[in-house]
């Protein structure tokens, strides 16, 4: 009897819990969606599997509320039914959250399409991470360009603070600067132009590593870094931005936008203060002082809704000043009182004409020109010249969605005309024709292809065939591979990081048909996982490996018994391997971002195998944000800068660098402080120096931050 009722009991327990099956698909192709969580409380869930597929057990109520969600897509919650022996699962169609995940364009590549459609590799910097980089440097994009995985900034002038953008541990002349696709930075104003670039009047940034010459041309070795400005809209866009620091330094930033039916403009006018700041009391400047102002109006005509006439001006003038700080004062220099001052010079202009039929076929027509005029004065020595640089192209897309293709010619000119005051004239002219042809291809819902040719016709070192490739495999939804790799070239000019550093005193004549353009081959493969963790967690990371190997580089050797320097090919490669990792894991209002970049970089010559001077093997970085929508931002950040090799050999010490930022919003204005490397990490506290002593300050190299401690703070107004 009592047997019975077991059984009785049991059997009715059985049919009491019920089993429900789920089967999640993107709405759109009706693809599986891998790792969507399904749940009616915090103890009873579950994650679909490769088909899409979930169960719930062990459900005892007549009828349950079930809340299906995968990151991109909006979360649904459904009323469901529980019906004893369902065999069939329950489908669940989701679509695409446009809000959450707000589809980014990137221009790049010349595509014009979704980030997520593209094959190539590409580093998306959007508003928010602008905005907050901006309140933390609003004078330059230096501090932007830092803080991103494997991009280093390397300062090669002590007195003058110039800052070469190295990625993946090559140098600065082996990055592409472009400027809404224009290639406007480089070449003599190498050194000075991230330091002359203010970040407030950007839309976007989009950094793609590794060998890209086939996009724009030589000297894309490294990667390149596309600055893409705001456009005017319908509704006018006013922003004024007040900077103070204690460093003694003062920026007023403004832009203006505006559309009408045909015409359109935007204005960005900055000026920037700094008075010389010396933490370490070494009587030397560790941050010149200088002067700047720079005005870029831009001015737009829509002959109709499908096309655009755009014309850009720009004008950035400076003066700046370093060294002894009594020098400083009396602006004169001296045998014992080292001064050193940049005048600088900028004006360009950039014409563009676009036109688009049936939204798959457009022409565009580019043309661009600057001059950089600049003038180095110290004692005893005087460089100056003008660099006068233009950029022209037709390009033509077209196809489809599932197939586009872009070709196009462009021509590049190149002449740098070295000032009357000289011993040895370095002045050059060169002039490059190209041709190239790209295409994208969905091959099919899980792959995509992208390829490129390029062929470059240098009068001074003849012809350079120049293939890309880019493959890109979607497993799910949630898991992507990357693989893509090309060559790349850059022509010999007179201006490198060594040079830089020299401020060009006592480099012979440059003979250019005695070097060799300097070449390379290079790759990557990444692999980039996202996922949802129940309604409030995601988590996404992103695994790359490099590899680039650059041959014939360009070397300054000494003329021995001599104080002079030249220039040639070294006698083996240099080569740079390693990886990066990025990982992001956000919960409800807060953000953490961990990185992690593994850089070996090898001058592969002179019967020597050595790490590149002045680069870190071990980069680690630390981000962690709070943001309330609208009132709040707060960043906490921390980075490790590991050993690094000096030129005659010894190794440097590693270091930290902490820093906060707040930025609280309100409906017309913001308020913010930051408070920049307030650990003090500065190189003076990481080994004696004393500068202000030094006869020859600008040998001196750096490795760590020299300026410390800074706290800046400031109102950013917005009257849109």
């Amino acid at each position: 009897m009592i047997m019975s009722c077991l059984l009785i009991l049991v059997k009715t327990t059985l049919i009491a819990q019920n089993s429900i099956s789920f089967r999640v698909l993107d709405a759109s192709n009706q693809e599986p969606l891998v790792g969507a969580t399904i749940y009616i409380n915090p103890n009873l869930g579950a994650i679909t599997d490769i088909n899409g597929i979930a169960q719930l057990n062990g459900i005892t109520e007549p009828s349950i509320t079930v809340r299906i969600s995968f990151i991109g897509f909006k979360t649904q919650i459904r009323d469901i039914e529980v019906a004893p022996n369902r065999e069939q699962p329950i489908i669940i169609l989701m679509s695409p959250d446009l809000e959450e995940m707000e589809e980014v364009i990137v221009t790049t590549t010349r595509a014009s399409r979704s980030i997520e459609d593209i094959p190539t590799r590409i580093e998306f910097l959007g508003t928010e991470e602008l905005e907050e980089k901006a309140v933390m440097r609003s004078d330059n994009i230096a501090m932007l360009l830092r803080e991103s995985t494997g991009i280093q900034m390397q300062i090669t002038s002590p007195s003058s603070a110039n800052q070469s953008i190295r990625i993946q541990g090559l140098d600065g002349r082996y990055t592409q600067l472009l400027k809404d696709g224009f290639p406007m930075f480089g070449g003599f104003s190498g050194g000075l132009s991230i330091m002359q670039i203010p970040p407030l009047d950007l839309k976007q940034v989009e950094v793609i590593k590794g060998s890209n010459s086939t996009l724009y041309g030589g000297g894309a070795i490294a990667g390149l870094v596309n600055l893409v400005s705001i456009q005017p809209e319908r509704e006018a866009k006013n922003r004024y931005m007040l900077d103070r620091t204690s460093a003694g330094g003062m920026t007023f930033n403004a832009f203006h936008a505006k559309r009408g039916d045909k015409f359109g403009m935007s204005l960005f006018a900055t000026g920037n203060l700094q008075e010389s700041f010396d933490p370490n009391d070494d009587n030397f400047s560790d941050i010149p002082k200088s002067r700047r102002v720079t005005v870029n109006p831009v001015f737009f005509y829509y002959p109709d809704q499908s096309s655009q006439i755009r014309l850009s001006l720009n004008g950035t003038f400076e003066d700046r000043l370093g060294g002894n700080l009594d020098a400083i004062e009396s602006e004169q220099g001296s045998m014992n009182q080292f001064l050193q001052e940049n005048l600088t010079n900028r004006l360009s202009y950039q014409l563009s004409y676009d036109k688009e039929w049936n939204g798959n076929r457009k022409l565009a027509i580019k043309n661009s020109w600057q001059n950089f005029d600049r003038t180095i004065n110290q004692f005893g020595h005087s460089f100056e010249g003008d660099q006068w640089a233009s950029f022209s192209e037709v390009s033509y897309t077209f196809g489809s969605q599932e197939s586009s293709w872009v070709t196009g010619l462009n021509v590049y000119t190149d002449s740098f005309k070295e000032g009357s005051i000289t011993i040895s004239d370095r002045s050059y002219s060169q002039v490059t024709v190209g041709g190239f042809i790209q295409q994208v291809s969905k091959l099919s819902d899980r792959m995509s292809f992208e390829s490129g040719l390029r062929l470059d016709r240098n009068d001074i070192y003849g012809w350079f065939l120049l293939p890309r490739f880019a493959l890109a495999y979607k497993v799910n939804p949630k898991l992507t591979y990357r693989i893509g790799g090309g060559l790349g070239y850059k022509t010999p000019t007179p201006f490198t990081e060594d040079s830089e550093r020299l401020s060009f005193r006592g480099i012979s004549a440059l003979n250019l048909t005695d070097l060799e353009a300097e070449r390379s081959y290079g790759g990557n493969f990444d692999v980039n996982y996202r996922t949802a963790i129940g309604e409030d967690w995601t988590f996404s990371l992103n695994q790359l490996f490099f590899y680039t190997r650059l041959q014939d580089p360009i070397v300054l050797r000494r003329n021995l018994g001599t104080a002079g320097f030249f220039f040639e090919n070294a006698d083996g490669p240099v080569r740079s391997q390693g990886m990066e990792t990025n990982l992001k894991l956000t919960y409800k209002d807060f953000k953490l971002f961990l990185n992690y970049a593994f850089i070996d970089t090898e001058l592969q010559y002179d019967n020597i195998n050595d790490q590149k001077p002045l680069t870190a093997k071990h980069n680690i970085g630390a981000v962690l944000v709070y943001e309330r929508h609208g009132k709040w931002r707060i960043g906490l950040e921390s980075y490790y800068t590991g050993r690094q090799m000096l030129s005659d050999g010894t190794q440097t010490t590693d270091f930290v660098i902490v820093g906060l930022m707040a930025l609280r919003k309100f409906e017309r204005f913001s308020l913010y402080l930051n408070l920049e490397n307030f650990s003090d990490t500065r190189q003076s506290n990481l080994e004696p120096y004393n500068l202000g002593l030094n006869p020859d300050p600008e040998s001196f190299e750096v490795w760590a931050p020299l300026e410390g401690f800074v706290v800046n703070g400031g109102i950013i107004i917005d009257l849109d």
